[in-house]
């Protein structure tokens, strides 16, 4: 075995990991080097010069050390201030940026995800800062946009509930009529491709057409179990496939929900196992937060490095 120098620790080869932890330390080792990488990604590519929206022209920018520690760059031309944190999640606050970004490499870096309380000892930050770190990166960073399904490989639709005690259920395996207890989500993934996720009133044909129709491109190819909230779709023009899981039958040649039963899976253990217990009022932030690791799983990209750009408006 070759010697290794522990100064510079190297990812192995047969890590599954896209961005260590070394990684990310020497890329942003404080807060000054975060606040300039924010500079150069949204203002200036070079780190000096920059559009002045008051010149309207191409200027030189200094950044001139004030004891308010003010974090903007000051036009040499006019004096106009640019804040590179001004509209972004980071605006007004005075949490370290370098806080911020790693609090970002941890939301990405695990597959179940981590509790604002396990942030606050990652941070060394108060419960209320970490609470409000993830609720940000959750519900502005990780938000699911509308955009359809445009592939054209198969897509599977399925509902499920989350939330408290099975206090009763219906003979559809539902919840009883009018239990508080548990939320109906909605979910539709397409197969090699994105999910999406959405809490819902219930789980009637008039709360799951409008996702459909939203997502779901006519004549495109759907699986589905037999509720009855999917009659229609065929109707609607979608190709339309069902499988009977009211028979035991879970997988007949390509039409099978199990994709879409995996996120599930994988979303209600995380929930469960992190997060013990999540309301409904804040339930769609987390459903966003599994949804964007699932859909950027693939990237040759950290996902670090995606969400930071989001940060950054690009």
């Amino acid at each position: 075995m070759p010697p290794v120098n522990r100064n510079k620790p190297v990812r192995a080869e047969s890590s599954d990991s896209q961005y260590s932890l070394m990684e990310f330390m020497r890329e942003f080792p404080d807060d000054a080097t975060c606040l300039e990488w924010l500079w150069q990604t949204r203002y200036s590519q070079d780190g000096k010069h920059a559009q002045c929206p008051k010149c309207k022209a191409k200027r030189l920018f200094e950044r001139y050390e004030t004891s308010q520690q003010r974090q903007a760059w000051t036009c040499t031309g006019c004096g106009h201030h640019i804040h590179p944190t001004a509209g972004t999640i980071f605006h007004k606050s005075s949490t370290s940026l370098h806080l911020w970004f790693y609090a970002m490499y941890l939301m990405t870096s695990t597959r179940c995800g981590i509790s604002a309380k396990q942030l606050e000892r990652e941070l060394g930050v108060t419960y209320k800062t970490a609470w409000r770190i993830a609720f940000l990166i959750r519900n502005k960073l990780m938000k699911q946009d509308g955009q359809p399904f445009t592939n054209g490989k198969p897509i599977e639709l399925d509902e499920t509930y989350m939330g408290g005690r099975k206090r009763g259920r219906n003979p559809q395996g539902r919840p009883a009529a009018g239990s508080k207890h548990k939320t109906a989500v909605f979910g539709m993934v397409q197969r090699g491709g994105r999910v999406a996720a959405v809490t819902v009133e219930n789980a009637t044909t008039g709360a799951l057409l409008p996702h459909i129709l939203e997502r779901v491109m006519p004549k495109s190819t759907v699986y589905t179990d037999t509720w009855a909230a999917y009659h229609s779709l065929e109707a609607r023009g979608f190709k339309h496939s069902r499988i009977r899981h009211d028979e035991k039958v879970y997988v007949s040649g390509d039409v099978h929900t199990n994709t879409i039963e995996g996120f599930w899976s994988l979303t209600k253990r995380g929930i469960g196992g992190v997060y013990h217990a999540v309301s409904k009022k804040h339930l769609q932030g987390y459903l966003n937060e599994y949804t964007w690791r699932y859909n950027h799983r693939n990237d040759q990209r950290a996902q670090v490095r995606t969400l930071l750009l989001r940060a950054a408006g690009r």
